[in-house]
């Protein structure tokens, strides 16, 4: 429960941070994160940017992190699954990705310090082919419940990446 609420804690400070300044990258917002007093890690960072939705824009001549719409984010609210897909395929086709099928799993090979916001980007879309997943720090393993379920996700994950085949 601690845990929780100190999750909490930090990404209310993680909007308030983006909106008071410019904030380019992971490593700016996590210095910002240990001034206010929090212990955090790149990882953490990476996970509350995913489950906020944080996204890239143009403020100011800089690309700087803001809310999913533009505006304040509530913490705590879940984005429209189109929203949650369209921010998987950003993800997908920004970062160098191999997807491979593995009996009944899905393993997808990127590049380090990313399998934890694909897994994130994964888990909101709540694909229903999808059981569950594991990140590590380049690889996510994706657990399906049949054959049937992998060729899907295999599908979806190649179309998103603009691959036929890996």
């Amino acid at each position: 429960m601690a845990a929780e609420l100190i999750k909490q804690l930090r990404q209310q400070q993680i909007c308030q941070i983006i909106e008071r300044r410019p904030i380019r990258t992971q490593h700016e917002l996590a210095n910002a994160l240990r001034e206010q007093g929090f212990r955090v890690t790149q990882a953490t960072v990476s996970r509350d940017i995913g489950e906020l939705g944080l996204r890239k824009a143009l403020r100011d001549g800089l690309s700087v992190y803001v809310s999913p719409d533009g505006s304040s984010i509530r913490t705590g609210e879940t984005g429209e699954e189109a929203a949650a897909e369209d921010r998987l395929r950003r993800l997908l086709s920004e970062l160098p990705v191999r997807v491979l099928p593995a009996g009944l799993l899905v393993v997808v090979r990127t590049v380090p310090g990313s399998a934890h916001a694909i897994a994130a980007a994964l888990d909101r879309v709540r694909w229903p082919e999808v059981v569950g997943s594991i990140a590590g720090d380049d690889t996510l393993f994706i657990a399906c419940a049949d054959g049937g379920s992998q060729q899907s996700v295999l599908e979806r994950l190649r179309r998103l990446t603009g691959t036929r085949s890996s």
